[in-house]
Parts: structure tokens; sequence; C-alpha cells
């Protein structure tokens, strides 16, 4: 009898702590670990925006995407190389021939052709991009995913607030040093669902019994260890098994659509990802982040950017398109950046290089003002001669987007004072 409660119990501590973890983002251990909290501070009074956005579906591009094949070219430029340039729904804004379909949503976006950044590797550039902070050994900043929780919370009580979706595990702009409920729900293939959100080898109603019974065994405990970290258990599990029995879990189902719709995205991960995006804002998921590798071309790039281009290409213009279509694009922001852009003159691998100095990134939705670039390159693309943006200040536009309060400081857990876009200040033009 012992051995076999004793065997129940581990069956069932395992299976509520992995189930936590996957509907919560959120591990026991940490959770019960974690005491510190960040703490609030003062706010130096710069006011959020009115009619903010609710969401943010943030596409980042790993690697380095290279912005003269995108959306910084310059046509009869030997920096240019073999890449044509093609003209959008927006008269006088011209973008790559490798993205026909975002050219027919042009008068969408706000393309930012003046970022300019110090952080030539990839992890730093990573890390910067993702947390308008540079990367330290003692600490780990938040996302903006993370902060926009923070500000706003959840919006959806029976779905995470905050997903990635992509197979990098490495995630940069997670919870950082907030508490572990703010860390992202990490998804690596957005066809393959939930895991831990069956039960599995016993029914619904011996389920429930189990649950019963250990919370009879329990009670004790409980009663005399009232205290914070062991209420955060409890809350924790039957967070859990309210979220296992919500119909809300079906956003994760990617089936649920027609097989036209999943077409339009495009077979492949990103594409998938961002139709996984998009159900997940329509049940009111609050961030969801999709990440798409493999941009960094040292060698061969007009082999490998159309490549990487169509994919990108035809998912993300279909997420506009729905998100648009179905009025969510207005409480959505759409960002697609990356950590840098690569150099404009080609190499003698018919490669291009890292190159932070000068680089483009898209905003959409939001509030954003569609149809427009912002700042300008030289006529090679390698010095912003117009409108420079620091990366802080183009992660403080998304925040204003989003309405958080940009001034409002955090202390983390050391004590130390922290905003959400660092020294940032926000694109105010870029706003309809």
């Amino acid at each position: 009898m012992n051995s076999v409660s004793k065997s129940d119990e581990w069956s069932r501590r395992r299976f509520m702590e992995g189930t936590a973890k996957t509907f919560l983002g959120v591990g026991a251990l940490g959770l019960a670990g974690s005491q510190a909290r960040a703490a609030l501070g003062p706010n130096l009074g710069l006011p959020g925006r009115v009619g903010a956005a609710k969401h943010v579906i943030y596409l980042y591009m790993g690697g380095g995407m290279t912005h003269l094949d995108t959306f910084d070219t310059k046509p009869g430029h030997d920096n240019q190389g073999q890449t044509r340039t093609i003209k959008t729904n927006v008269p006088g804004i011209g973008i790559s021939e490798y993205l026909p379909t975002l050219a027919q949503h042009a008068d969408k976006l706000a393309i930012v052709n003046s970022l300019t950044s110090t952080a030539g590797a990839h992890q730093q550039g990573n890390y910067l991009m993702h947390t308008s902070y540079e990367e330290r050994a003692t600490i780990k900043h938040p996302g903006i995913g993370a902060w926009a929780l923070k500000f706003k919370g959840r919006m959806n009580p029976n779905l995470p607030g905050s997903v990635f979706v992509g197979g990098n595990s490495r995630i940069n702009g997670g919870g950082g040093f907030f508490e572990p409920q703010y860390e992202p729900l990490a998804i690596n293939d957005p066809n393959s669902g939930l895991k831990n959100s069956r039960l599995r080898g016993v029914n619904q109603e011996t389920f429930d019994h189990r649950l019963q019974l250990a919370s009879k065994f329990d009670q004790e405990f409980h009663d005399r260890y009232n205290v914070k970290q062991v209420r955060a258990y409890t809350q924790m599990y039957d967070d859990a098994i309210r979220i296992m029995k919500s119909k809300d879990l079906q956003a994760f189902d990617l089936k649920q659509e027609d097989e036209m719709t999943r077409e339009r995205y495009g077979d492949n991960a990103f594409g998938q990802g961002c139709l996984l995006a998009r159900r997940l804002i329509e049940h009111d998921v609050r961030a969801v982040e999709v990440s798409y590798g493999g941009w960094d071309m040292h060698n061969n790039v007009f082999i490998s950017a159309p490549e990487r281009c169509a994919v990108l290409d035809q998912g993300m213009a279909a997420l506009l398109n729905d998100l648009d279509r179905r009025g969510k694009l207005e409480e959505t922001v759409v960002v697609l950046t990356t950590e840098f852009g690569r150099t404009p003159r080609i190499n003698q691998n018919a490669g291009r290089d890292h190159y932070p100095k000068a680089f483009s990134s898209v905003i959409a939705g939001g509030g954003i003002k569609g149809g427009i670039k912002y700042g300008k390159t030289d006529e090679g693309a390698e010095n912003v001669i117009e409108n420079p943006v620091k990366i802080p200040d183009f992660n403080a536009t998304v925040a204003y987007a989003l309405g958080l309060p940009l001034d409002q400081v955090l202390y983390s857990p050391s004590k130390r004072p922290f905003t959400v876009a660092h020294k940032g200040k926000p694109v105010l033009d870029l706003f309809a």
C-alpha cells in the first residue's frame, strides 16, 4: 500500500511539474527556489500611449538579415550585386525582388532603414536586440514580452502570457530577472502542439480521485507551513489543472485550420509559426516570438537570400493579411528584426559578413504609420546618413506602441534599476 502510494505521488508530481512547465512557462523547482522578486521603483514621468496595442508578435531573423537584399536595396550600386529592386503598392517605395508578396503589403509597413549598433557578434547582438542591454555575466535582462506581461498582465488566465516558437532553445529575451511566471512557453515545432497536455495512463475519473487523495494527504503540511512558497506550489498545480481542462488549448492545434489557410502561410516551421502566432493572439496571448534562423550568409548570399526570403515573404504576408482582415492588426504590433545587417561589400566567397553599423527592421500594426521608410543609408548602404535609430530606441518604439511605461524603474533582486528599453527614446514619427 505504501509503495503504491509513493509511486502514485511521485508520478503525480512529475506529471504536474511537466504540465505546469508546459502550460505556465515555469518549473516547480525553479519556482520554489525563487524568493527574490523585481521591485517597483519610481516612474520618471513619460506618459504611456493612449489606445495602445494589446499584443506583440516578434519575428526574429537569427543570424543577421541582409539589408541590401531585403528592405534597403541600392539599385545600380556595385554593393547591390545580383538582387534587383521591385515596386511595392506604395509609390516611391521599393524593396527586394525576393519579397514580392510583402511588396503588396507595403502600405502596412514602417521600414526602418537606419538601425545602427556596435554589437557585431551573434550572441551579443541577439541579446542587445531582445533586451536593450549589453550582456552581463551577473544578470539576465527581460525581453519585451516579459515587460509587457509585468506591466499589463495576462489577458487569458487559461493560456500562457508569452510563447516562443522556434528551434533555438537558448532563448534571449525571456523573463530575465523577473519571476518564473514571466518566462515564455517554448515550442520547438508549431505543428506538434503542446506536450504534457493530456492525461497519460489514467482516465479523468481516476486522475481526479488521485488529486483528491493527494490534497487530503497534503492538507496537514499546508496547514502547518502556510507560507508563500508552499502556496505558490499549490497555485501552480491548480492553474495547470484548470488549463488542462480549458477549451482554449485548441489555440495550439493548427489542425483546426483548413488546408488552404495552412498552405497560404507556407509548409515550413516559420510559416506555421506565424499561423500559430495569429491563433494565439486571437486567444488573448499577450506576446509571441517566432524565430527563423539561417541568415548568417558569409557564402553565396545570392543563393541563400532568395531561399530565406521566400519563406519570410510568404509567412509574414499571410500573417499581416489575416490580422488586417480579422480586425486584429491595429491592436497587435508586428515586429520583424534581427541582430545586425550584412556587409554591403560582397566578400570573396560571394557572401556578406557581419555588419552592425547599418541595417533594417520593420514594424507594422499597433498604431504604426504604414507605407513609409524611416531613416536612410548612403548610396552604398554602408553608413546611416539620416535619422539614426539605436537598438534601445527601436525597442522603446515597440514598447511605446504597447503602452508600456518607458520611464518606470524596476529594481532587480540585486537592487539595480532597469527600465523597459534602457535609455532608448521612441521614434514618434512612426506613429499615425
